[in-house]
């Protein structure tokens, strides 16, 4: 059944708008919005504000509409503006397409209109993949898509120029070599720092959802402090890759009857497992190309592949995103 955001004009026309905002404002910015709006919906839905939060990624309540709607939803605003910094790069406005910190402002009117049109392509994108059912975060899955499609359509090439021995391998850029490609963040790449944060963050999502309820709280959490990364502090990690597969993997455990601690130590486990993944990303696809393909967007979904096959098993119990059953597989 198509949803029924598809066949709302209401919902087209807002994320155009949603898309050109993110292109107007950055894509970072745009995604700290995000887990502003995650704050305030789910904090208010655990306090039973009725209509504010809701326990699912779906368009519904304030943190549906707001936080992962038209108006700040990754798929749409992020997306977007990482979109149009792409764009902006291959016109000559800036010199890195990578930059989603750079806000386009009301300069460049095509690269508004390049936002809206990819806040159209991800809010279409999206609610395909729900329709038909696709077991994962789709979301996510379309962040990870509009960037390889803007790496299309904008000529750019999908994976870039491969140095050193091999996709996975960072030393040029270690050495510092002229044509070193660039990894996505220079204190948060080594394999076992990554695993340890990623631990420590699944944890923390896990925690956060056995104490308010809402698997989104520790989200919403990791997105906002990235208004740090945005203001220039060093060394601050990435986690929302990390605190979403952690709290959805305690979700799972919990609905599986399994204690409180191994709740936590599955959160753990789910959320060492989305900063693997991510970190997978940045070394196939971002590092070696000249625009951003979001490496927390691939730990997300990888992340909710995993969950729905555990589901599927009968290791976890059914979680918020949909089951594999959906796929009829």
């Amino acid at each position: 059944m198509v949803t029924e955001a598809l066949t709302d004009p209401t919902f087209w026309i807002a994320s155009f708008a949603g898309g050109a905002f993110g292109a107007a404002i950055g894509a970072l910015p745009a995604f700290i919005f995000t887990g502003f709006m995650v704050i305030a919906g789910e904090a208010a839905g655990a306090l039973g504000l009725e209509g504010a939060g809701e326990a699912s990624l779906t368009a519904t309540g304030f943190t549906g509409l707001l936080g992962f709607g038209p108006v700040f939803g990754p798929h749409i605003s992020f997306a977007a503006g990482a979109a149009a910094a792409a764009y902006a790069a291959k016109q000559g406005y800036i010199d890195d397409g990578k930059n989603i910190l750079w806000a386009a402002g009301t300069h460049h009117t095509d690269v508004l209109m390049v936002g809206g049109l990819f806040g159209l392509i991800g809010f279409a994108g999206t609610e395909l993949g729900r329709t038909i059912g696709i077991p994962t975060d789709n979301i996510a899955l379309m962040v990870f898509v509009s960037a390889l499609l803007h790496r299309v359509a904008f000529g750019y090439s999908v994976i870039g120029e491969i140095t050193g021995s091999g996709m996975f391998d960072v030393g040029p850029w270690e050495r510092d070599e002229d044509e070193a490609p660039g990894i996505w963040l220079p204190w948060q790449y080594k394999w076992g720092n990554v695993a340890l944060i990623g631990v420590i963050g699944g944890i923390l999502g896990a925690f956060a959802f056995q104490a308010t309820g809402s698997p989104l709280i520790g989200f919403g959490i990791s997105a906002a402090s990235l208004v740090f990364l945005q203001a220039g502090v060093d060394n601050i990690p990435v986690t929302h890759h990390i605190t979403l597969p952690g709290a959805v993997g305690a979700l799972g455990a919990q609905a599986a009857g399994y204690s409180p601690a191994l709740v936590l130590i599955v959160g753990g486990l789910f959320g060492a497992f989305g900063a693997t993944m991510g970190e997978v990303c940045n070394r196939v696809f971002y590092m070696h190309g000249k625009t951003h393909v979001d490496p927390p967007a691939f730990g997300i979904f990888m992340s909710g592949l995993l969950s729905a096959v555990l589901t599927a098993a009968g290791v976890l119990g059914t979680t918020f995103w949909a089951p594999i059953s959906a796929l009829g597989l």
